[in-house]
């Protein structure tokens, strides 16, 4: 019997605006990192494979490896509609 490990997602559309702002908050500590590593002159594609393991690891850690492979599935498509292109234009 297999379980089926969800990743945790708020219900109501308070708990979505603090996720909302708790993940901003987030990233703007990961940029603050991201610039002073980048000031020290570490190379950005470095950075960004540490980025991506760390990321990963602590998700596999929490939710597991099925749940996670399941996620990091979906990337590929949300690349190609543009989810990560910081500067896209939407019309």
């Amino acid at each position: 019997m297999t379980t089926r490990t969800t990743f945790p997602f708020p219900t109501e559309s308070t708990g979505i605006e603090a996720e909302q702002e708790e993940r901003q908050i987030a990233l703007e500590y990961l940029a603050d990192a991201w610039n002073a590593a980048d000031t020290d002159g570490i190379d950005t594609e470095a950075l960004a494979h540490a980025a991506l393991f760390a990321a990963i690891a602590t998700l596999v850690r929490d939710y597991g490896e099925e749940a996670v492979a399941q996620l990091i599935g979906n990337i590929p498509d949300r690349i190609s509609n543009g989810e990560y292109t910081l500067d896209r234009v939407l019309q």
